[in-house]
């Protein structure tokens, strides 16, 4: 079979015009395409993910007292609920960023917020919506707080004046002691939750299979009220190992090291938070290679690196 090949069109004939406009069009969608793929890069974090806030991270950023963003605080009177005993929230004072992460905080046994209020404004300040709780009685067991954890993020995410700051899907809890214990119990019972933050946590139950959170368990070398190789370790042993999950071992520390300002901890705890909550990658670097042991940390184990 022959087929005719047409001659190709003269110069300056309709049909090269609309060949050339043709494929100038067709130049100018690739050009876009590329543009659109370098702003999505891995260098425009922005773009990339939507629930990164504040700036590149850095060493000094993470161990600083206070991050780059200013913080309001609201108190929420015990008048007021009645799933838990009320509390302080502290929050980005700026709204140009959208919405933020959210955590809430339990302190320990005979504890009351006042003993964990200095990671209120201090995590706040890196970008989250902090809720620092007090319980119902301060001798409330581990189940108890846990429940009292998720019924303060939920007046958070429901009730609360800064329910508009707060985005509903990207929430955690910390606890200190019972309320570490707490943490574990919150966790295992909504396993929506994006992170778990346990200071030097106690609980009577010691194995944790069904937790499918994120999970940083902090744990002390001086602790005698909850030994971490009865309590720490054990629960750390016990999560699932395919989990996203660290523990780490505080040197020269007690159980009540996480009453006060402490570096070590807020370091952690930020880079935790902002992996898992705002699944910020920026912040693999902190925690992935796994630490070395140091002046203040005595262990710290994990699966590296994560993948949630």
């Amino acid at each position: 079979m022959h087929r005719t090949i047409p001659a190709p069109p003269a110069p300056g004939s309709p049909r090269t015009a609309r060949r050339a406009s043709r494929l100038t069009g067709a130049a100018a969608a690739v050009a876009a395409i590329v543009a659109l793929t370098t702003l999505t890069g891995p260098g425009a974090h922005a773009a990339a993910n939507p629930y990164e806030r504040g700036p590149a991270p850095s060493e000094a950023s993470i161990e600083a007292a206070r991050g780059s963003y200013a913080v309001s605080q609201t108190t929420v009177s015990s008048l007021s609920v009645s799933d838990f005993g009320g509390g302080t929230i502290y929050y980005p004072t700026s709204t140009g960023d959208g919405t933020f992460g959210a955590v809430a905080v339990s302190p320990g046994y005979t504890g009351t917020q006042s003993s964990i209020s200095w990671l209120g404004p201090r995590l706040a300040s890196q970008g989250f919506v902090v809720f620092t709780i007090d319980t119902l009685t301060t001798l409330d067991q581990p189940d108890s707080r846990g429940r009292q954890l998720l019924a303060a993020l939920d007046y958070l995410t429901q009730r609360s004046s800064v329910r508009t700051r707060v985005d509903s899907g990207r929430l955690g809890v910390i606890g200190h002691s019972m309320g570490g214990g707490g943490s574990l119990e919150a966790a295992k019972s909504r396993p929506s939750l994006q992170a778990a933050v346990p200071l030097t946590p106690w609980n009577l139950d010691k194995t944790w299979p069904e937790i499918s959170t994120p999970t940083l368990i902090v744990g002390a070398d001086g602790d005698t009220v909850a030994p971490v190789a009865t309590h720490a370790e054990p629960f750390y042993t016990s999560l699932p190992s395919s989990l996203d999950r660290a523990y780490l071992e505080l040197n020269g520390a007690t159980h009540f090291t996480p009453n006060s300002s402490n570096t070590t901890i807020a370091k952690y705890t930020v880079s935790w938070l902002k992996r898992f909550i705002d699944d910020d990658t920026r912040y693999e670097q902190f925690l992935c290679p796994l630490p070395k042991p140091s002046l203040t940390i005595e262990e710290y184990r994990g699966n590296c690196p994560h993948t949630s």
